[in-house]
């Protein structure tokens, strides 16, 4: 039992749960596509290009993801993960520091042409609550295998150092960040950034008053109080294996972390319990009068990073 919460996972179902997330993404069998589609999307491209990347999935389902290729023809792999609003990134400021860097956005919420609006629920993407709904059968677990099978792919592109590689994101990209560096944690990955990280310490927000972004999640857990309590317990454990805090025992490569002083959508409290608990070498710089949203320091934060540990 977690100390966290008495319906989380223990460490072990946590280990199996990872394992099972890299057996999703294997069996997704992804095929891929490369093509310098309309830029209609517009993500930044700027003076160092890129392609977008289809990745078809057993069935047909696709998701799309932006690739940009280190100038010198080889280097390190940046695996980046997109925020709540399923956003694309470009990343040339770190394209011309030598690094081969691919966007990954799953669940095909965005493709090359724009947002997939068919996919909103209720004006939001439904990844959180279907994970709460499903107890945790679909949603972050697919949205993570999807993540994970690009990350695959990416490794075994030509020019990409194999050994030398790390995640990052902002709000639930850093949380997804964070997840998907346990989820590799037995295949080298050498560190992860998490900006605003989103997805830490859901009991502890759930006792505030204004819990910001988890409300997606405590909304439809609260209805479940009242319409299914006897699946209390399930959704608990569902919603702990997406807790980065049930994670801290594979964390143990280097983890950058920051937090806006003034962030109501995930709380710089939440990430100062998570940076409190990691068991490695680790950094904590919480930004004074920050709100949420893509921070400026943090990409300055990274380049030294990826340069200690990548």
């Amino acid at each position: 039992m977690s100390s966290l919460h008495p319906d989380y996972p223990t460490s072990k179902e946590v280990d199996d749960w990872c394992d099972g997330v890299l057996a999703r993404a294997r069996a997704l069998n992804v095929r891929t596509q490369m093509g310098e589609a309309p830029y209609d999307f517009q993500p930044r491209v700027r003076h160092t290009g890129g392609a977008y990347v289809t990745f078809e999935c057993v069935g047909g389902r696709k998701f799309y993801g932006f690739y940009q290729q280190s100038p010198s023809g080889r280097g390190p792999l940046l695996l980046h993960v997109p925020g709540y609003g399923a956003e694309m990134s470009a990343h040339p400021e770190l394209v011309t520091q030598g690094y081969n860097v691919l966007h990954i956005n799953p669940l095909g919420y965005a493709t090359p042409g724009g947002f997939d609006e068919l996919k909103r629920v209720g004006g939001t993407w439904p990844v959180l609550p279907d994970t709460v709904a499903s107890l945790g059968e679909r949603g972050y677990v697919d949205w993570l295998a999807d993540a994970s099978a690009a990350a695959l792919w990416a490794l075994e592109q030509g020019g990409v150092e194999r050994n030398r590689y790390a995640f990052f994101g902002t709000s639930q990209g850093g949380g997804t960040a964070l997840l998907l560096a346990s989820i590799f944690s037995a295949r080298g990955v050498r560190c992860v950034a998490a900006d605003e990280p989103f997805l830490v310490n859901f009991p502890l927000l759930y006792a505030q008053k204004e819990p910001g972004a988890y409300e997606i999640v405590f909304g439809p857990l609260k209805r479940i109080v009242e319409e299914r309590p006897n699946d209390l317990s399930r959704v608990w454990k569902a919603v702990g294996y997406i807790d980065t805090m049930n994670h801290v025992h594979r964390l143990k490569m280097p983890v950058l972390l920051t937090a806006g002083q003034q962030d109501a959508t995930c709380p710089p409290v939440s990430i100062k319990s998570l940076f409190d608990a990691l068991p490695g070498t680790r950094s904590y710089s919480e930004i004074a009068g920050l709100a949420h949203g893509y921070t400026t320091p943090f990409l300055h934060l990274i380049m030294a990073w990826f340069r200690l540990f990548v």
